[in-house]
């Protein structure tokens, strides 16, 4: 589970690191993780239905080739957040995650809008 004091970490972290106007929109890409590939397939209908741009279903990388393949949902959404709307958007894809009996949400990355694809 991520922790709020993560999300101040990771903000700070990119104030510092980048020239990033954390105050305006960013691509933020969310992760879902299942051992079925057609599970996450069947969700990503619902995460477009509230604004959400599915990317891909691929299959997650292996530290040992014996493990168990892991199949990751990708998708993204442009908007503006602060550690506490993340925090409160995390809560609700944790849920969504449970709801729909998939093995986790897995977390998210950012990265700054690129204007070509806006």
């Amino acid at each position: 589970m991520i922790e709020k004091d993560q999300l101040v970490m990771m903000f700070e972290q990119i104030a510092d690191n980048t020239d990033w106007d954390l105050s305006a929109p960013l691509i933020w890409g969310f992760f879902f993780t299942d051992a079925s590939a057609e599970k996450l397939r069947a969700v990503a209908p619902v995460l477009e239905q509230d604004g959400y741009r599915f990317v891909d279903v691929f299959l997650a990388d292996k530290e040992e080739p014996a493990d168990p393949d892991l199949w990751m949902l990708h998708v993204e959404k442009i908007e503006i957040h602060t550690p506490d709307s993340l925090d409160a958007r995390n809560g609700e894809l944790y849920r969504f995650a449970a709801e729909h009996g998939l093995g986790a949400y897995d977390g998210m990355d950012v990265a700054p809008v690129n204007p070509e694809e806006d």
